[in-house]
Parts: structure tokens; C-alpha cells; sequence
């Protein structure tokens, strides 16, 4: 939401109504949409007073009205990504449960590029009135301002989080030709070996390397950052025994750890994974703080009224109660989450303060 400030108001000109010594009659319909309210009395106001009552009935109103009404046109959901990706399903999952309960189309809209601040961009200077919505993750509301402080919108304060839909958490997968087979076996090798270990990423500042230069620092190791043009090139060398390890995320590295194509040695969760009831915690394995969930959620622009966005929430949680979206986001690897608006606000202040930390800790610049 944005901030707002008290102001003073200067004694508006007289009206003509007011020339003719009339005073403004109330309507007697109640600003916020709570039905009749009782009319006022009729008294004397001074002339600023009435400006600041006016004022504040106007900007009460032009809150409001919009949600009275909402939704009157299809809806939008920006999605920074490609189709096919975490992101993009989520979206494409939720969609069809939300047209149904709110009436209205709701329109999957894919726009690519700068590492999702294109599409946060749009959506941020959008209009607050509902009808343009972002599924946006850790990497368009953490990652890419803390990597880009110049990035035309704060993840703070120009954005209305709704809920954060679900979450995955980052899986340490190395080769499997690697002699290692627990992470305390990975921290010794890697102490003994010095930047040797090679650590494959989806690029310069992407999540991959983000969470693994996190762990460089709570495990006391130095690894070698090999970038690649997406994590998905990465993840091939690593089964393919070119590189030694990778942060992947659990939707991805659950599969090819159950097909034995890698050897996956910690979760970054609070709890196990269901995917991987056998690889324990980064916290059970000995390394603290990395706790890390890669988030998918839902976010409308800065303003967005009240009354829209607890109607957008309870859809969001009707919609990931189903069956079937319940049955893909296991089958992808996810965790239905559905927090409250003021839960996903608090997680996205926390993500991004972390991950100003630790880019310029480790002193990485974007490419």
C-alpha cells in the first residue's frame, strides 16, 4: 500500500451553492459500501474544516466505488516468465477457478524479458482497480532490485501483495560420479578443495546462485560459479558429470534425484520435503539459516483497494483447495501455501532484505 501523509488543506473557494447560502446535503449512502448510513446534521462547518471533510469523502470514494462494482471486465495476469515454466503454470492452474468464481475472464498474458522487470514494471504502474495482476516470484520481487537498485519499481512499496500461492524449496544436487554421499561429506571435500568444487547456476545473479553463495557463507566453503543461460542447462551438466553441483529448485530436482540422474544432499525448508522424504534439512544436516523458499504469488499495484483484494485472496485459496490443482502442484513439486495479504508482505520485505545482503556481500554484478 502506498504511504499517506497529512496534509493541510486551504480554505476552498466558495461554491455556488454555498454563494446562495446553502450547505452541502449528504446523500445518506455510506462511503465504504456498508449500505445507508444515518444523514449528518445539519451544522455550520468553518470553511477549512468542510474542505478536509470533503477532501476525505472524495478520496474514501474513489477507493470504493471501483470495488462496488469489481469485477465489470476481464482480468489480467501479467506473468514475467515463458509458458511452461513454475510461474506460468501456477497462473494457467489458477485461472480457470478464479474466472469461475469472480465471473469475469481472467487472461494469462506472458511478457518476457530483463529478468521479469518488464512485466513487474507494467504491473506496478498499472491502474489500482483490479484488472491487471502479476504472478510474480522471489526473482521479480527479491532478486532483481536487490541485483538492480536503478530497476524502475520497489518490491515494497509499489506493489499490493494478495497471497503467496506456493512454494519450493532450493535442493543441493551434486553429480553423481562426486564422492560424496551426505553434506557434511560435500563441506569436507569442498574445505579440503578450495574453488575447486564447480557450482553451476542459471546465470550471473540468478536464485541458483544467490542461495549458493548464501551457503558459501554459513558453510565456510569457496566453490567455483560456472554461469550458464539457464538453470535448465545446468541441470543437464550436472547429470551429465560436467559440473559438480547445483541449487536447484525442488520441483525440478525432486524428479531427477527419485531417478537416481543426481544425488540430492539437503532441502532448504523447515521441513522435508513429501518429494524427498529421505534428504534432510539443510538445519537437520548441520548448516543454519537457510531456511529459503523460491515463492510464487500473486501481486496487484500499489492502492489496490481493500474490499478487491480480500475478494482476490479468498478465490486464490478457494482455487488451490481443489483437487486438481492440489494433484499438479505435487506432481510439480510444490507446496500450496495461500498465505494472508500482510503474511506475503512480510515475506517479500524479509526475501529482498536478504538478498541485498548477500549480492553485495558477495559483491556480485548482474552481467
Amino acid at each position: 500500500m502506498r504511504n499517506t501523509a497529512t496534509a493541510s488543506f486551504p480554505a476552498p473557494a466558495p461554491t455556488a451553492a454555498q454563494h446562495a447560502g446553502d450547505t452541502p446535503r449528504s446523500t445518506g449512502k455510506d462511503c465504504t459500501g456498508g449500505g445507508e448510513a444515518p444523514a449528518r446534521q445539519e451544522v455550520g462547518l468553518a470553511p477549512v474544516a468542510a474542505g478536509v471533510l470533503l477532501g476525505t469523502l472524495a478520496a474514501l470514494g474513489s477507493g470504493t466505488a471501483p470495488a462496488q462494482s469489481w469485477p465489470a471486465k476481464p482480468i489480467r495476469v501479467i506473468v514475467p516468465f515463458a509458458a511452461g515454466g513454475n510461474v506460468d503454470l501456477t497462473a494457467r492452474l489458477l485461472a480457470p477457478a478464479m474466472q469461475e468464481a469472480l465471473g469475469q475472464p481472467v487472461l494469462v498474458e506472458n511478457r518476457v524479458g530483463a529478468g521479469g522487470m518488464i512485466a513487474s514494471e507494467l504491473v506496478a504502474k498499472s491502474p489500482p482497480d483490479g484488472y491487471t495482476l502479476q504472478m510474480g516470484s522471489n526473482s521479480t520481487f527479491s532478486v532483481a532490485p536487490a541485483l538492480f537498485p536503478s530497476a524502475p519499481y520497489h518490491p515494497v512499496r509499489d506493489f499490493t501483495p494478495i497471497s503467496n500461492v506456493q512454494v519450493t524449496p532450493f535442493v543441493l544436487i551434486v553429480r553423481t560420479g562426486l564422492p560424496v554421499q551426505t553434506l557434511t561429506d560435500f563441506i569436507r571435500l569442498a574445505r579440503e578443495k578450495p574453488g575447486a568444487l564447480t557450482m553451476g547456476s542459471g546465470g550471473t545473479g540468478s536464485s541458483n546462485q544467490l542461495v549458493g553463495e548464501l551457503f558459501q557463507m554459513h558453510a565456510g566453503v569457496r566453490l567455483l560459479h560456472v554461469p550458464y543461460k539457464g538453470s535448465a542447462l545446468a541441470t543437464s551438466d550436472v547429470m551429465g558429470n560436467q559440473i559438480d553441483l547445483l541449487f536447484d529448485q525442488g520441483s525440478t530436482a525432486s524428479g531427477n534425484a527419485r531417478a537416481g540422474k543426481v544425488r540430492a544432499l539437503a532441502v532448504s525448508a523447515r521441513h522435508r520435503m513429501s518429494a524427498l522424504p529421505d534428504v534432510p534439512t539443510f538445519a537437520e544436516a548441520g548448516v543454519k539459516d537457510m531456511d529459503i523458499a523460491n515463492a510464487t504469488g500473486l501481486l496487484g499495484p500499489a492502492g489496490l483497494p481493500v474490499a478487491i483484494v480480500q475478494r482476490l485472496h479468498a478465490t486464490v485459496i478457494k482455487a488451490i483447495a481443489t483437487p486438481q490443482v492440489r494433484e499438479r502442484f505435487a506432481q510439480m513439486g510444490v507446496e500450496a501455501l495461500g498465505s494472508t495479504p500482510e503474511e506475503f508482505a512480510a515475506f517479500i520485505k524479509e526475501d529482498f532484505a536478504r538478498w541485498q545482503r548477500v549480492v553485495q556481500a558477495a559483491g556480485i554484478r548482474p552481467d
